[in-house]
């Protein structure tokens, strides 16, 4: 059995709020009374992509973290500075191509993709990555379960404005993808601000609430995000049978 924690949309933005909101939940997470496997961190890490506000993610994350942590970008990131101040790559090293990676957890595959196109604000999964993911889909043995870990919406989540403005572009390919992979257990993302559950391609698609703030759905009221509501994460589980069960919890 696999248990990931899942945070997404910190913002970080060198302001008090966001950085404590940020705090309160990784002490959270810290105080588990059994450590999780592995932290999911599932884009908008830093609110303008700017190396200060990588150098700070690094802290609040990374700073007596008993698990690994494991990133993706979202929109408001910027893949150099995300690479150098936040991964630790060094600078002549580092480059605009898609930051994807690949984990292995637990015996579960965990594939984390940059779902990001830089200058915008909507997400793609671009050839660059496609090519990877079906690399590394081939080279394991059809029986490893995998998790896909990414930042935009490839469905709707029934806010005109995101679903019109900023989800993930040509979903159908990663639709086809995930249908003639039966070893992709689920799909974990961010970007929406508000915890929701549905399916993609016939698999679980988890969406992990915000930290910094929680989208308001049309019928919740007027402006677009609240930011009173508490902060959230989510705790995922996938079991023998390959089962992803999420739990969400807010602090």
């Amino acid at each position: 059995m696999l248990v990931l924690a899942q945070i997404s949309d910190l913002h970080l933005d060198g302001d008090a709020r966001a950085t404590e909101r940020a705090e309160r939940v990784m002490e959270r997470l810290r105080a588990l009374p059994r450590p999780v496997d592995a932290l999911l961190v599932t884009g908008d890490i830093a609110d303008h992509g700017e190396e200060a506000e990588y150098k700070e993610a690094a802290r609040v994350l990374f700073t007596d973290a008993p698990w690994p942590v494991l990133t993706c970008p979202g929109n408001h990131d910027r893949r150099t500075p995300f690479r150098t101040a936040l991964l630790g790559e060094p600078a002549a090293s580092a480059s605009e191509e898609p930051v994807n990676s690949a984990h292995r957890v637990g015996g579960v595959e965990v594939l984390l993709l940059d779902s990001s196109v830089p200058g915008h604000d909507h997400g793609l999964l671009d050839e660059t990555t496609y090519a990877w993911l079906e690399d590394r889909l081939d080279g394991l043995d059809g029986e490893t379960p995998v998790l896909l870990a990414f930042h935009h919406h490839p469905v709707p989540v029934h806010h005109p404005r995101l679903d019109t403005a900023w989800p993930l572009r040509e979903p159908h390919r990663l639709r086809a993808l995930v249908e003639r992979r039966p070893e992709i257990a689920g799909l974990i993302i961010g970007h929406a601000h508000t915890p929701a559950a549905t399916t993609f391609a016939g698999r679980p698609l988890i969406v992990g609430p915000g930290v910094v703030s929680t989208l308001r759905l049309p019928w919740e009221g007027e402006g677009l995000v609240d930011l009173d509501a508490p902060a959230g994460f989510t705790l995922h589980v996938l079991d023998d049978e390959r089962r992803l069960t999420s739990h969400f919890r807010v602090v």
